[in-house]
């Protein structure tokens, strides 16, 4: 999705632990930053960055996407992985990553969608609201910490409905590209 766009600067939103900060190193920017609300996640990705070494490219920063604290027009890309879908002010937040973004720049966004056959559909549900929340409770010994996942994603205005707002929202080029039977999907678009 980037490779031929060659950022040189690039923004991960909702970064968490900094997993896509990393992954987004292959494509040889001279810095990526991510931003996070949860300063815990991002203490955790900070000792990843340290046992790496990777301190140097990657800078992991408390930030709220719905006010970036980067001045306009500064990214070449910015990603979001499995995060819009629990922004609070979801036009806010695209309206804030459009804003970093310099003229031409292009937008990636991963995110959970509900599967269009009714088979994976049905497995797919099943999975989400009641083995992926018993699981939860397993390891994390918390009966909620796992319930919120299928709710956002049903919540989540996905497909055309996304692609909508982010065109309302001054992006263009958009795409979208359904992955893994459909539940995920990439969202693409360009200022």
């Amino acid at each position: 999705m980037l490779i031929n766009h060659r950022p040189q600067l690039i923004l991960d939103v909702a970064s968490g632990t900094g997993d896509l900060a990393i992954a987004a190193l292959k494509l040889n920017p001279l810095k990526v930053y991510g931003v996070d609300i949860s300063e815990d996640m991002l203490k955790i990705g900070r000792e990843k960055l340290r046992k790496k070494k990777l301190q140097d490219k990657i800078d992991l920063l408390e930030a709220d996407s719905e006010k970036l604290i980067f001045e306009d027009n500064k990214f070449d890309a910015v990603t979001v992985g499995f995060g819009v879908r629990n922004f609070e002010n979801l036009e806010k937040g695209l309206a804030e990553m459009l804003r970093v973004l310099k003229p031409s720049g292009k937008v990636v966004i991963l995110e959970f969608s509900k599967p269009k056959s009714a088979i994976i559909r049905s497995l797919y549900s099943f999975y989400s609201s009641k083995i992926c929340p018993w699981l939860g409770n397993m390891i994390s010994k918390d009966p909620v910490a796992y319930t919120y996942l299928n709710k956002s994603v049903e919540a989540f205005p996905e497909g055309e409905n996304f692609a909508t707002i982010l065109k309302r929202t001054g992006y263009k080029e958009v795409g979208i590209r359904p992955l893994t039977f459909g539940v995920a999907t990439i969202y693409t678009g360009t200022k």
